[in-house]
């Protein structure tokens, strides 16, 4: 459902959640590539295993999934936005794992599943679109179509370790604070290291918890400025249409030449949380 608070971050699917447009995400994806891969390769992912990837956008996990898994294993995938869903099947269509993946339009909230289809759940970047009630109820999904001692695991982003510089370091942080006071976006995207309470409250086992670090230097590759250098001028003229203070002004155009991410000592970061339940 397109919300005023959804649409005033921008960038859509045609589902009308921020931040999902593939010309976003997929840089987004670009410029974090090894902290991602790195961070599925602690989930404990076995080969020939059946995975599901709740929420896959446009697949870009999927082809590491199909390597954990191997020849033996299948994946699933499942996407709310019917174009993402069409965009991961594309990906894997001349993937060699092509007749063990299957790719489908689904929602999160109620998957079209069977009870304990799956060893393990796998969704990445997906909760943070979900308000409290709906979160529980992915998560009690994810836990259904799972089997016994198969794994639920969710990343997702944690706002609070987001800064820009040279700049107030705290700048990010406080725009999110401030655009937070109501329920909505940005205040899901402050709930991330609370994701191991709602793993637990949805009847996982033995859930564990790392918070990641991601960190880009100066200069920033191509797709790291693209898209942090667009994220900052969306959340500039946000903070400045709400009042927010701060001094935006620099960020708001990415192109120039005296933007503090194209400075010698440009510097962003972001924080990521894995966390990881038994069924």
């Amino acid at each position: 459902m397109l919300t005023e608070d959804h649409a005033a971050f921008g960038y859509t699917t045609s589902t009308g959640m921020a931040f999902t447009h593939e010309e976003i995400v997929d840089l987004h994806f670009e410029a974090c590539a090894d902290a991602y891969e790195e961070a599925l390769g602690t989930v404990g992912i076995r080969a020939g295993w059946h995975v599901l990837d709740a929420g896959c956008g446009s697949g870009a996990f999927l082809p590491w999934l199909a390597e954990l898994v191997g020849e033996r294993g299948r994946i699933s995938a499942l996407d709310l936005a019917e174009e993402n869903a069409e965009r991961a099947a594309e990906r894997m269509r001349n993937h060699q794992a092509r007749l063990r993946t299957e790719v489908r339009q689904g929602s999160v909230l109620r998957l079209p599943y069977s009870d304990a289809s799956f060893d393990a759940v796998w969704c990445a970047n997906t909760t943070q679109y979900l308000d409290d009630a709906e979160l529980a109820r992915a998560l009690s999904e994810f836990r259904r179509v799972t089997r016994h001692g198969g794994l639920v695991a969710v990343k997702d982003v944690d706002g609070t370790l987001s800064t820009a510089r040279p700049a107030d370091p705290f700048l990010i942080t406080d725009f999110f604070r401030a655009s937070a006071r109501s329920s909505g976006y940005a205040r899901q995207l402050l709930r991330g290291r609370d994701l191991h309470r709602g793993l637990r409250a949805a009847g996982l086992r033995s859930v564990r918890q790392r918070t990641i670090l991601m960190e880009h230097y100066a200069p920033l590759s191509s797709a790291a400025m693209r898209f942090y250098g667009n994220a900052c001028a969306r959340f500039a003229r946000q903070a400045r249409n709400l009042g927010i203070p701060g001094d935006w002004a620099p960020f708001l155009d990415p192109e120039d030449a005296a933007h503090p991410l194209r400075h010698p000592d440009g510097y962003i970061s972001e924080g990521n949380v894995v966390v990881v339940g038994t069924v």
